[in-house]
């Protein structure tokens, strides 16, 4: 039997183990060992989602907590040389690009482990980001390339991997939300508002609809003069349809570090908690578009075919763009776009091959041929 080292750290990695979990699930073949590093560690940004998507306790967690890139990677490494010492994996499988990713990459190559990286040959070519370190380091010494999309395959090779290693499987948050669309439908349709006693209720919106935003990327929000020129944005758009706002905790504190608050309270912008899967999805799904610069949102929106306008000047996603229905925008195409999309005019398109809700499988096939 297989020993194979799945690894968790943040909230954008339990969307897509998952379903690999699920699929190992009583397998005669491989024995999975769960490690959770801890990157995210509050009970609303992964405690929620374990019980939410159904993935059973880590048999490991490192709980390095938060801290700076260098510091928690460094935790995360030392903590992990432990877990591969001990527990003798045939594989390490990582997904996705936060520093759990390449922290646990890393030791394993050095103790000569192979590695599997699932998500591989994503690239938005911009170094100032961080996950865009993370994945060239991450593929640069990892053994096995899981990829979502035929660009991605593209970039590795001509990055020099052998294609032979390079294996198009496809899109594993798409099996989460494949999974969980009809659960997430039945969720909670109600939201306390930040800091108030207050809910939202999405079916008061049914007439005209609302928009959903997701924004934390340090370009927009890290610096006054961006946020005070995005809040302005949203509050004019929420004149015409409202804004719900799960909002990241990084960009609450800059709001109200640079005192923009009073601007949103008397908005129609709703700012919200972060939400679990299930309330996201929710949330999501019934949205007349999303307004975002983050990334996961790129793929849901494209497999619900739901306009999405990305405030960034690249995506590592761009598949979602060629075949889905996301479009890359700049912060003074906002107001028109959204205008474009209340007049019926949003983009629309089509699922990505092999984004059909099968990609464990798929993965658990190959692994098992390794």
């Amino acid at each position: 039997m297989k020993k194979l080292i799945l690894v968790v750290g943040a909230r954008p990695n339990f969307m897509k183990i998952a379903p690999v979990m699920h699929q190992l699930k009583d397998d005669k073949e491989i024995q999975p060992v769960l490690v959770h590093t801890g990157q995210h560690y509050d009970t609303q940004m992964s405690g929620r989602f374990f019980e939410e998507l159904g993935i059973p306790a880590p048999d490991i967690n490192l709980e390095v907590g938060s801290a700076s890139h260098a510091v928690q990677t460094a935790k995360i490494m030392i903590g992990f040389e432990q877990v591969c010492l001990d527990e003798k994996p045939d594989f390490v499988m990582v997904v996705g690009d936060v520093n759990s990713t390449l922290a646990c990459t890393l030791v394993a190559a050095k103790l000569n482990i192979k590695t599997i990286h699932y998500e591989a040959g994503l690239r938005s070519n911009d170094r100032t980001m961080p996950e865009e370190i993370n994945r060239l380091v991450t593929d640069a010494v990892s053994d096995y390339f899981f990829t979502t999309s035929a660009d991605a395959d593209e970039n590795l090779m001509r990055e020099g991997v052998d294609p032979k290693k390079i294996f198009m499987v496809g899109n594993l948050m798409i099996d989460t939300l494949e999974a969980n669309l009809r659960k997430a439908q039945n969720s909670p349709q109600s939201f306390p508002l930040l800091n108030k006693t207050d809910k939202i209720d999405i079916n008061d919106f049914s007439e005209n609809g609302y928009g959903v935003m997701t924004f934390h990327r340090p370009s927009n929000v890290d610096e006054k003069e961006s946020l005070e020129l995005l809040v302005d944005i949203w509050c004019r758009i929420s004149k015409s349809i409202p804004l719900i706002f799960p909002i990241h905790p990084r960009t609450l504190g800059n709001i109200r570090k640079f005192g923009l608050m009073d601007k949103l309270n008397t908005s129609n912008v709703f700012l919200i908690e972060p939400l679990g899967y299930l309330e996201f999805i929710h949330l999501v799904s019934n949205a007349r578009f999303a307004l975002t610069d983050s990334g996961g949102i790129q793929e849901e929106t494209t497999h619900l075919n739901i306009p999405c306008l990305t405030v960034r000047p690249n995506t590592e996603r761009p598949v979602t763009i060629w075949e889905g229905s996301n479009k890359l925008i700049k912060t003074e195409e906002i107001v028109p776009e959204v205008s474009e999309i209340l007049r019926g005019n949003g983009k629309t398109g089509q699922n990505p091959k092999f984004w059909d809700g099968h990609t464990a499988e798929r993965i658990i096939e190959i692994i098992k041929n390794l």
